[in-house]
């Protein structure tokens, strides 16, 4: 496992983080306590040390569950969550808040038994608190040593470079990670916010590198899988990693791309080909990864052991393009 600065940031990360949404989590989808702690055991055996987390994975129960596997491993842990969707009926236990923030931050720490959080996130939009309001409560939770870097999640990019530049003139701590949904089959922040991190030194932290399990190559065409077959059978269509949005024809075509890729490294899955064109990306600091099994990990881990030629990221970036928007395909791709 090799190690990549969070954005501009002197905090090193590992190259994969362990995504924990599921953690606990009351369905068919869901990790039970034991074998999370499991995974937790293997990741950081694996030489992990990034765990992704937010407050409203599994009501809380996924805060818990890292907290208590990681006991006195804590110190050497960077710890990420985040805050802004509902923790209760009340109407002020949603959105960012000053309140919301300080008290969803003050509950995240009872769950995870510490003091502190590496990465705090805004995990979505607020349309209804003033900007100001949000950044400045990030910025006094880091000035009071509870929180050691920010980060943003979900925003659009204008709403990105807004709050880089209030933070820049008011003097306040600017985000150093960005986490987006990100794969070969989902590459829509190519158009604006790939460039934008990349100009203000935010980097990249992709969920979803598998695109919902359909870039493993178990799914076959014409074939929808039923409700309780992996993650992409038991999402609704109307959800972003749904059998309607990944069963499309430009789809397939990336996927046979990658699967020819494997064929040249023997041993080498569709997925660990996926998760290695993500690393390949300048921007990217850290790859959120999933697993149900501890298998399923250490695969996925070895993603990091392969070596692939310039043409073949190449050929994988050729096979899932997607036509940029206006003006991203026109001026702004025009040299003087």
């Amino acid at each position: 496992m090799q190690y990549r600065r969070l954005g501009n940031s002197g905090l090193l990360v590992s190259e994969l983080a362990l995504g924990t949404m599921v953690f606990g989590e009351a369905s068919d989808r869901g990790t039970p306590e034991k074998e999370a702690a499991k995974l937790i055991d293997a990741y950081i055996e694996a030489g992990g040390n990034h765990f992704d987390l937010a407050d409203v994975y599994a009501g809380g129960r996924a805060e818990e569950i890292v907290g208590q596997t990681l006991g006195a491993r804590r110190a050497d842990a960077v710890i990420a969550t985040k805050a802004r969707w509902p923790m209760g009926s009340d109407p002020n236990k949603v959105g960012l808040s000053r309140r919301h923030i300080c008290e969803a931050l003050e509950a995240s720490l009872r769950r995870l038994r510490t003091d502190y959080v590496d990465v705090y996130y805004m995990h979505g939009w607020d349309a209804l608190t003033p900007l100001e309001e949000s950044l400045r409560a990030f910025d006094d939770l880091v000035a009071a040593g509870k929180v050691r870097y920010i980060g943003v999640s979900n925003f659009m990019a204008w709403q990105v470079m807004k709050s880089l530049g209030l933070c820049d003139r008011n003097g306040w701590v600017r985000f150093v990670a960005a986490q987006y949904q990100y794969s070969l089959v989902e590459r829509g922040i190519e158009a604006e916010l790939e460039a934008l991190c990349a100009s203000e030194g935010v980097g990249l932290v992709p969920w979803g590198p598998l695109g919902g399990g359909f870039l493993t190559g178990k799914y076959q065409k014409g074939s929808r899988p039923d409700t309780t077959t992996g993650r992409i059978g038991m999402t609704p269509d109307e959800w972003e990693e749904s059998w309607a949005h990944r069963a499309t024809d430009a789809n397939w075509r990336t996927l046979d791309a990658v699967k020819a890729v494997a064929a040249a490294h023997p041993g080498a899955t569709p997925a660990q080909v996926s998760l290695g064109w993500l690393l390949a990306r300048p921007t990217v600091s850290s790859v959120v990864i999933g697993a149900r099994t501890v298998e399923q990990l250490r695969a996925n881990l070895a993603a990091t052991e392969l070596k692939f030629a310039p043409e073949e990221i190449a050929a994988l970036t050729a096979a899932s393009a997607v036509r940029l928007p206006y003006p991203a395909r026109a001026v702004n791709l025009e040299a003087r």
